[in-house]
């Protein structure tokens, strides 16, 4: 059996309906249903959908025309949703900013967009190097939302695959690259997310506006009509257990970060989580002590999905499998995800044998913002987005990501998967969370670095303790060479952990 899984969608997808209308359906039909919460800010789906109508106005009296770009340099909040959604209804293509970028990746993404308006919070600036065409502050909104709206017969023809947004890599290998998405990109996206989206969901959105999972997920909460409640920028454990319990949010998403933090918290007791109805998790390795204590607290499923910034949608677990599987895997593919793992020559691999990530859906990118060249480098002839992660496929379909192609360090002369150590070492009763990164070493060419949070200082395990442990799990030339202890693992802005910030404080060896 090879390295190959692939499925079909049931039957034929219908027409895709264009994500601004979508807006029109659920303001006609829920007009005075929530849909965002942010602190205490609360607007309706007729609010959103009249504030979109306005500032759509307003870029078409300042000469945006379909397929220019709309630059949001905006922190998650309701403004920046509105502007989103009135971009799309102009014809314009959303290119959202994370603020925790710096300025040389703000300048290079703004100069290959070339925006014709960017959005900056009050007292903001952009890079003066860049060119970011007319600026609009948050101050300028409220009089942009309530412009007079354009009759809809004079808002421009627009097409399910016009693009609708281009979300940016955290650019810690490089600048940014801008993934493209259209409308039935979005559409796909909602039709493979499976048991995480229903109607009427009060979802918790905790990672920041401009990431994949809200860019492209716009299509399915207008779809269903969700109400998103924004957890804020910075995240906080403690703002996300109130919002559980004031807000009666039943769909819930965070990193294994996030959800252990949460967890510890001492607000926990008195947080009622019956309306969770489903748990999500990603972005990192997961201890099955994690799972565990999220199904006996929160009493629902937990679910583990897997995606990126290009492929939009790829695997998830399903509610009602073990602990293990859910812990040590990312799940099967969805339903039109067709995945593939391959050798370096791209050729498929013996299922249970070590070869990079490869999909194919409609729910993918399109491609780099004008990058042909890049494009061609991840998604080949077949189709198949080449994703850079290292993955082993089990005879029961589930994928285990196992490190990416970048981070695998080879002891030697054995090759070690970075991802694969941090799971037997978060499995360690002692450890909370871990990373593992390779450096050079003179004798074995590179040696593993375990950066490790104790769940207790006054019990942190020493080296030969988690070597130990990691040789009765994995070969032996696995086991970490070196230790670090910290009191938290550094993330990127797109909360993962920040790889190159652990292998720059690796202490030089005496």
């Amino acid at each position: 059996m090879s390295g190959f899984v692939t499925t079909a969608p049931a039957r034929a997808p219908e027409p895709t309906r264009l994500t601004a209308d979508l807006l029109r359906d659920a303001a006609g039909a829920h007009p005075e249903r929530e849909a965002y919460v942010h602190g205490e800010k609360r607007v309706t789906y007729a609010w959103l959908d009249r504030a979109a109508d306005g500032f759509a106005a307003t870029l078409l009296e300042l000469g945006v025309t379909r397929g220019q770009v709309v630059c949001l340099m905006l922190a998650s909040s309701i403004k920046f949703a509105a502007c989103y959604l009135g971009a799309l209804r102009a014809g314009a293509i959303t290119s959202a900013v994370n603020l925790r970028l710096g300025p040389a990746e703000v300048a290079s993404i703004l100069t290959r967009t070339e925006p014709v308006i960017t959005v900056v919070g009050d007292g903001a600036s952009v890079p003066g190097e860049a060119d970011p065409g007319t600026v609009l502050h948050v101050s300028d909104l409220g009089k942009a939302f309530g412009h007079q709206p354009v009759p809809p017969e004079q808002l421009p023809r627009l097409f399910p695959t016009d693009p609708t947004c281009v979300v940016w890599t955290s650019g810690t290998t490089g600048a940014p690259k801008g993934a493209v998405y259209d409308h039935d990109a979005q559409a796909a996206i909602s039709r493979n997310i499976g048991e995480l989206t229903r109607p009427g969901d009060r979802r918790l959105v905790v990672l920041p506006f401009a990431h994949v999972g809200y860019m492209t997920r716009m299509w399915d909460e207008l779809r269903h009509c969700t109400t998103l409640v924004v957890a804020g920028e910075p995240w906080q454990a403690a703002e996300t257990l109130r919002l559980i319990r004031e807000e009666g949010v039943t769909m819930a998403t965070g990193v294994p970060t996030q959800w252990s933090l949460v967890l510890d918290h001492p607000d926990l007791a008195s947080t009622d989580f019956s309306r969770v109805r489903v748990a999500g998790l990603g972005g990192a390795s997961i201890a099955p002590d994690l799972v565990h204590r999220m199904r006996e607290v929160l009493d629902c499923p937990v679910i583990t999905r897997y995606a990126s910034t290009e492929a939009g949608v790829a695997t998830s677990t399903r509610a009602g499998d073990p602990d293990d599987i859910v812990a040590a895997t990312v799940g099967r593919p969805a339903p039109d995800v067709a995945l593939r793992i391959v050798d370096r020559d791209g050729k498929p691999v013996a299922t249970g044998e070590v070869g990079e990530v490869t999909c194919r859906s409609p729910a993918m990118m399109r491609g780099y913002w004008r990058d042909p060249e890049g494009t061609a480098a991840v998604i080949d002839a077949d189709g198949f987005l080449h994703t850079g992660d290292l993955g082993v496929l089990g005879p029961d379909g589930n994928l285990q990501i196992v490190g990416r192609l970048k981070e695998m360090y080879i002891r030697g002369g054995y090759n070690v998967y970075p991802a694969e150590v941090e799971a037997a070492l978060a499995a360690h009763p002692a450890v909370a969370r871990a990373a593992v990164v390779g450096v050079p070493d003179p004798v074995l060419g590179e040696v593993g670095v375990a950066f490790v949070v104790a769940v207790s200082a006054a019990a942190a395990p020493d080296l030969d303790v988690l070597r130990a442990w990691c040789r009765a799990r994995l070969a032996d030339y696995k086991a970490p060479d070196r230790l670090e202890l910290l009191d938290e693992l550094p993330v990127t802005s797109m909360m993962k952990v920040d790889k190159h910030e652990l292998t720059a404080r690796v202490s030089p060896e005496d």
